[in-house]
């Protein structure tokens, strides 16, 4: 074989450098498993595969020694290697499986380092058009004093047509150096819109917490399970004074998830002990992740907000909460995301998101395509999470105010 033949042979190379627990968008939820080094797992082509590639290699033959670019730009190998792994993944025909190039690959870890440079939107899927929309503006970022809308979708940027790109395609095509200038058309009602945006450093806010009006009833969104996320809550509660209140709300309300040794750090503090999730590899092979004892002994009575956005590790931790009766849960049915993904490094430094498992809660419930079905159901779809008519909120106060509770003096 060519010498080239040997970087792809590298580049099928899969050993797990680290992995994660990430919800991206729609919901990518990753597994727990040890970091390895790449030299601790070399990889060699089994025996058995060697007939099954060979007309992939008559292939890339032909293409390296016959294709004439109608444009006259040679195609590099890596290109050619990205295509043949992303088909390869695609014929898994699994949403929550991808393939990333070396370019796509470190926006996974960007979200949860709570800072990115870019432009400041959220985006998510649009089920009409397959296109990409913004679903939120964070206030005071390039975005947000540019024009751009909640609603808009994302048709051009750089001069490249990305109406069929995933999330995270988009995200490492939009986002770039801090000064930089990236120029974005987008779709609004039928019409293509021209921006020309300088990107900027943003910290990305990951929690509000405050005591709601003289309720003596305390209150805690989380936007994303990251890393600090628990310390970012036992902060928080200290603030609110948990032994001066009457009740605890804690908001996962558009929360996708993230990762999930931070969702089994939330939920401890809640549960006691026992089981918080267990993951099924099937073949009668699972792993149960325990409350870490880390429990806050609160106290007082819990509730958790959801809506059709919860997913993946927000799912986790309300079902568990639920399951051992810790908390109420009230809102709409939660997004159902069941599946567990592992992130593998490869060497050409691209990565493999891959799903290896399902998840289910502490009562062995799998709540893929399903949800978390609430306690008490409560519908609203605002266009904010400021608008100050919410009726989940408001039902949650009004549950804790239902309960028999001695005033607090």
């Amino acid at each position: 074989m060519k010498s080239v033949q040997n970087v792809l042979q590298r580049a099928r190379q899969l050993p797990t450098m680290f992995v994660m627990v990430l919800v991206f968008g729609a919901g990518f939820a990753f597994g727990n498993h040890n970091p390895v080094t790449l030299a601790q797992t070399p990889f060699t082509q089994p025996a058995e595969t060697e007939d099954v590639f060979e007309p992939f290699w008559q292939v890339y033959d032909l293409i390296h020694d016959q294709f004439v670019p109608p444009d006259g730009v040679p195609i590099p190998p890596q290109k050619l290697v990205d295509g043949a792994i992303r088909g390869m993944v695609e014929t898994l025909n699994d949403q929550n499986s991808g393939y990333m190039d070396a370019e796509q690959y470190p926006v996974l870890f960007d979200d949860l380092s709570g800072t990115i440079e870019g432009i400041g939107v959220v985006i998510r899927d649009n089920e009409d058009t397959g296109g990409i929309e913004v679903a939120n503006i964070l206030e005071g970022t390039p975005a947000a004093q540019s024009g751009i809308k909640i609603g808009d979708i994302f048709a051009v940027v750089d001069g490249e047509d990305v109406l069929d790109f995933n999330q995270i395609e988009l995200a490492a095509k939009v986002r770039g150096p801090a000064g930089t200038t990236v120029s974005i058309t987008m779709l609004r009602d039928g019409e293509r819109i021209d921006f020309d945006i300088t990107r900027e450093r943003i910290d990305i806010p990951n929690l509000e917490s405050r005591m709601i009006g003289d309720t003596h009833i305390g209150y805690i969104k989380l936007n994303e399970f990251t890393s600090g996320a628990r310390a970012e809550i036992d902060t928080a509660l200290e603030q609110l004074h948990p032994d001066e209140l009457n009740g605890l709300i804690i908001d996962f309300r558009g929360n996708p998830g993230g990762l999930l040794t931070s969702a089994i750090d939330v939920a401890s503090a809640f549960v006691e002990d026992g089981p918080i999730v267990i993951e099924d590899f099937g073949s009668d092979r699972e792993q149960i992740f325990r409350a870490n004892g880390s429990y806050e002994h609160l106290g007082i009575p819990l509730v958790v907000l959801v809506d059709e956005r919860s997913a993946s590790a927000s799912e986790l931790v309300a079902g568990a909460l639920q399951d051992v009766g810790a908390a109420t849960i009230i809102g709409e049915t939660t997004f159902g995301k069941g599946t567990v993904q592992t992130v593998q490094q490869l060497v050409n430094g691209g990565g493999l998101r891959l799903t290896i498992a399902r998840w289910l809660t502490p009562n062995r419930h799998w709540i893929h395509g399903a949800g978390i079905t609430p306690d008490i159901e409560v519908d609203w779809d605002p266009d904010s999470f400021d608008d100050p008519n919410d009726p989940q909120l408001a039902a949650a106060v009004d549950h804790l105010q239902s309960l028999t509770l001695a005033p607090v003096e």
